[in-house]
């Protein structure tokens, strides 16, 4: 009998990268894009696992889990996370995560965490994306978005077309958030980025977030993020063009 899981992650690309992945161990996923909907899918079935972004608009995985723990709900919980730094990860594992994984990641790691986390092995399975040693990147990497999904083009395809349909928001809301000064902010929308930019290939993007991330108050590091994120909006149709 498959195990029923649930997973909670607002940003659309990156929920449905992360549940084709963990609906291929197999397993029944059950998905929520907001702290409010996975409460109440929470209550309302069993599941085997719950898998939980901790960022989140209306709320935070840690806050979530700690209320269906009030709630006598025992339910083991893996953390998914844009963050890398290690007191996160015991942050994370000190609220009652059985698990803490760093988006973006494979498709292998992922159901790797999720079959060690029903398994009761836990550990804090991480999978770290690699810095890059240049910073001349392509924009878009096919082939570790085909690896990811398993070679299946038509997968790919959907997840590029919801990440692409979100860019022009996520533009507005970075360019607003640096004007005011709110690098909160930044960091905020970019955290979210960069995830779905790993999911989907866009690795030149996710290259540009990573530098604004680190300094939001840069001007240089703006006007790339910006120059790059319209490229490769515009560069969609041929997903092979490069950085250069």
């Amino acid at each position: 009998m498959k195990p029923r899981l649930l997973l909670l992650e607002d940003d659309p690309a990156s929920r449905h990268f992360l549940c084709l992945a963990a609906e291929a161990l197999p397993a029944t996923v059950d998905h929520a894009g907001s702290v409010a909907e996975a409460h109440a899918m929470a209550v309302a079935a069993e599941h085997a696992l719950w898998l939980f972004d901790v960022n989140l608009p209306d709320g935070s995985g840690g806050g979530l889990l700690a209320a269906l723990r009030g709630q006598g709900l025992q339910t083991p919980a893996l953390a998914h996370t844009a963050a890398h730094d290690d007191a996160e990860r015991q942050r994370l594992l000190d609220e009652g995560f059985a698990a803490v994984v760093t988006k973006p990641l494979s498709a292998a790691a992922w159901q790797a965490a999720i079959h060690d986390a029903l398994g009761g092995r836990g550990g804090g399975v991480q999978d770290r994306p690699e810095a890059s040693a240049s910073p001349v990147v392509a924009l878009w990497d096919d082939a570790g978005a085909a690896a990811a999904l398993g070679g299946n083009a038509a997968n790919v395809a959907a997840l590029r077309q919801l990440f692409l349909a979100e860019l022009p928001a996520t533009r507005e809301t970075v360019a607003a958030a640096v004007a005011a000064g709110n690098h909160e902010a930044v960091r905020s929308a970019l955290h979210r980025l960069r995830a779905g930019c790993g999911f989907v290939g866009a690795a030149g993007l996710q290259f540009a977030a990573v530098r604004l991330h680190e300094d939001p108050a840069s001007g240089t590091a703006l006007q790339q993020f910006l120059d790059t994120l319209e490229r490769t909006a515009a560069a969609a149709a041929k997903p092979t063009a490069d950085a250069g």
